[in-house]
């Protein structure tokens, strides 16, 4: 593939508006973007999803500075590329760390499909020209005003993030604005078993499904809940690579899956588990992780495959930011939004703007 050099910036971006989970308030949006150079000037571009404090996943802005400056990079060093799907194989040594791996990954696809000069979509197999999108509402949004913004862009779906015990409220308020509009909720992991009985009684709200009310690594009350409830259970965090989701399957633990690039270490991963659920015939969304636009154009062309049937959290660019860091923000019309289709994730990067968000960063020669 003829690299050059891998460049790593921290960015901080400030969102338009906080957004709380049960877990976590976020304010100001650090990420880590990985370019990938070669020796022609093509720049393939990865985003790195951790969050600054590790409230979601072990893993932090931190912590993928350094693995990629002291463990992952170097390892490049040490085997030619060819392929993009060599860098899951080339990292496999390495336990855990899935959201590093998957900021090198995703922009070693981008340099590689600007190198063939096709669109990550055709490269990875994707079907769909454009894809269904939902939207999240965080514990801090104004369920009326917000809906009443979304409503016109036609969103397919929404997420709302819930407090234990206030679910039914949250979700009743929410319905006076949405209407028929299939509504979900985030468990974000925090119910356990004493909470089986209260869960079971939220059956008779009709959700489209209940997403991760359990710990990631539980699938014996997510397979206990789901045989329960005619409400479908969705796991999140449980899935971080293809043998949970054949768990996560065969334990009959989930009716859905979401997956996120960052999550599950890249494409290659994504795309096993991908493969494994349509011959298992288990639908599969995309979720998001407050990605800038270089992160949701991964994520777009991810939810074009096949199997991904619902709506994703793909909301448009500027549900988060004043100005991405892209030159032309995703949009969504009718409630969807269009796969790019130019050669790589098929966006072009602001890079005045790239740089001016960036406040530190490094460069790793490759040696081979």
């Amino acid at each position: 593939m003829n690299l050059k050099e891998l460049i790593v910036r921290q960015v901080s971006m400030k969102l338009k508006k906080p957004f709380q989970t049960v877990n976590g308030l976020v304010v100001v949006r650090d990420t880590i973007i990985v370019e990938a150079h070669d020796h022609k000037g093509n720049i393939g571009y990865g985003e790195c999803v951790a969050f600054s404090d590790p409230f979601y996943t072990p893993e932090t802005t931190t912590t993928v500075w350094n693995m990629l400056k002291y463990f992952l990079l170097p390892l490049l060093d040490k085997k030619e590329i060819e392929h993009p799907k060599d860098i899951h194989q080339i990292f496999s040594g390495v336990q855990g760390h899935q959201m590093a791996k998957a900021g090198v990954e995703t922009a070693i696809w981008d340099l590689y499909g600007k190198q063939q000069n096709k669109s990550l979509k055709e490269l990875i197999g994707g079907k769909y020209d454009e894809v269904e999108s939902g939207v999240v509402l965080s514990l801090t949004d104004d369920i009326e005003e917000q809906v009443k913004e979304y409503s016109n862009k036609g969103y397919k779906r929404y997420k709302l993030k819930v407090q234990k015990g206030k679910e039914r409220e949250t979700i009743e308020k929410a319905r006076q604005y949405i209407g028929d509009t299939p509504v979900m909720f985030d468990g974000n992991g925090s119910y356990g078993p004493e909470d089986m009985l209260h869960l079971k009684n939220l059956d008779d709200l009709n959700l489209q499904m209940i997403e991760q009310p359990f710990r990631q690594d539980d699938f014996y009350y997510h397979h206990q809940l789901r045989e329960q409830m005619d409400t479908p259970i969705c796991l999140d965090e449980s899935v971080q690579s293809e043998h949970d989701a054949f768990q996560a399957i065969e334990l009959k633990a989930a009716d859905y899956i979401n997956v996120k690039l960052g999550r599950v270490g890249g494409y290659q991963v994504a795309m096993a588990i991908h493969n494994f659920a349509k011959v298992a015939n288990v639908p599969l969304w995309c979720g998001g992780m407050l990605e800038t636009g270089i992160g949701r154009a991964h994520n777009v062309i991810l939810a074009s495959l096949e199997q991904f049937t619902l709506p994703g959290d793909l909301s448009e660019s500027e549900r988060y930011w004043e100005e991405d860091i892209i030159e032309k923000p995703f949009k969504v019309k009718k409630g969807k939004v269009k796969v790019p289709q130019k050669p790589g994730i098929g966006v072009n990067v602001h890079q005045k703007r790239l740089e001016q968000r960036t406040y530190r960063q490094f460069e790793h020669i490759i040696s081979t």
